[in-house]
């Protein structure tokens, strides 16, 4: 049994609310771990998901993402530990006996086989009778935009078509838990955004208990309940998507998820001491940059500033993007294009200020050592 009082201090449940960490977990990893040969790929991996949770993997090639969803998925067994779905383990019940819907970024359609037929081959495997195979086919082709192509191939389809079938295939059984393994990676941008908001509101929709393996940052900002950032084989945090980004606690997790600015050498600690193993840190738009001139804010007292010279612009349609020398360091800038606002050129000197409240401290020592 897992106490409220180890809960309260293990990083693993960061995130987890009162009502998740009091109600049954849908998914367990208890102390899991998957060696091939002398290595490692996961490290006593120990997690919970609740029901209905969105839960996204992110981590570096050899983080052990990949290896924690093929365990869950059944395609292959841990050397030691517990995996449980809905309180049962499932460590040794293969993957075909597992009751899950899995979307691999390849699709993994039958290239042989109708749209229709896609979507009926699981139903037939469950026993479902004829008529409702063909009811439950036509209602969920329609929900996913698809009403008219049944009877198309795979082949005669664009990329988020056979995205839109993939989903549909693997939540057409209803099933209590679902995989997805890099779902977008093969799509276009302005189609991996328009699949976004198609799984999100797939999810909200179904209620399905959903782990996600992704590189894509942003796709996991978006789509999650909470993210797990993974090193080495082992969880280096597991939080909310705001708390992940705008609280990460190791210098890994600060820059493996969006840019960070490191302060060590560009303001003084308080009282000339800093806590040993920590470095502050700020996003890049929680700097506001000005003339060197510009007058002095009502909330001065609670900014810490710093003088520099642009070194680079860079625009990028939404925002414009500022590289800052501020002594020996480069401090990066990032603003809202607006119409009336300043733009700043290379060689020009600026003044750049930032709240203290939007400074953190994260660790220099991580799971997976110095990071």
């Amino acid at each position: 049994m897992i106490h409220a009082a180890t809960i309260a201090g293990d990083p693993r449940y960061q995130g987890d609310t009162v009502s998740q960490l009091s109600a049954p977990p849908q998914i367990e990893f208890r102390n899991v771990t998957k060696m091939y040969g002398g290595v490692a790929a996961v490290k006593e991996l120990s997690l919970t998901v609740s029901r209905g949770e969105f839960l996204t993997i992110l981590g570096p090639s050899g983080s052990g993402k990949t290896t924690a969803l093929m365990l869950l998925a059944g395609f292959i067994s841990p050397t030691q530990g517990d995996i449980l779905v809905a309180g049962k383990s499932v460590a040794s019940v293969p993957s075909y006996r597992r009751d899950q819907g899995i979307v691999f970024q390849s699709y993994a359609l039958f290239p042989h086989l109708s749209v229709r037929r896609n979507l009926e081959f699981p139903l037939e495997m469950r026993g479902v009778k004829a008529a409702e195979r063909a009811e439950r086919v036509a209602n969920l082709l329609a929900r996913v935009y698809l009403g008219d192509f049944g009877d198309r191939m795979p082949s005669q389809l664009s990329g988020g078509q056979q995205q839109r079938v993939a989903l549909a295939r693997a939540l057409i059984a209803d099933p209590p838990v679902l995989l997805l393994d890099e779902p977008l990676g093969a799509l276009d941008r302005n189609l991996r955004e328009q699949m976004q908001s198609e799984i999100k509101s797939l999810h909200k929709e179904f209620g399905i208990t959903t782990v996600c393996v992704t590189h894509d940052q942003e796709e996991a900002l978006t789509l999650s309940d909470r993210i797990i950032v993974m090193r080495g084989g082992s969880i280096e945090q597991i939080d909310t998507p705001e708390g992940l980004y705008d609280r990460p606690r190791s210098l890994f997790v600060a820059n493996f998820l969006g840019e960070a600015n490191f302060l060590q050498s560009v303001i003084a600690p308080p009282n000339g001491a800093r806590p040993s193993g920590m470095m502050p840190m700020i996003r890049p738009e929680r700097i506001r940059i000005a003339v060197p001139d510009t007058p002095t804010l009502a909330d001065a007292h609670q900014r810490q500033h710093a003088n520099g010279i642009v070194a680079e612009v860079i625009y990028a349609g939404a925002l414009r993007k500022y590289n800052v020398k501020v002594g020996d360091s480069t401090l990066v800038v990032r603003e809202h294009v607006a119409s009336d606002q300043q733009v700043f050129r290379p060689g020009e000197q600026v003044r750049l200020d930032w709240l203290r409240s939007d400074v953190r401290l994260v660790a220099t020592e991580t799971n997976g050592g110095a990071a």
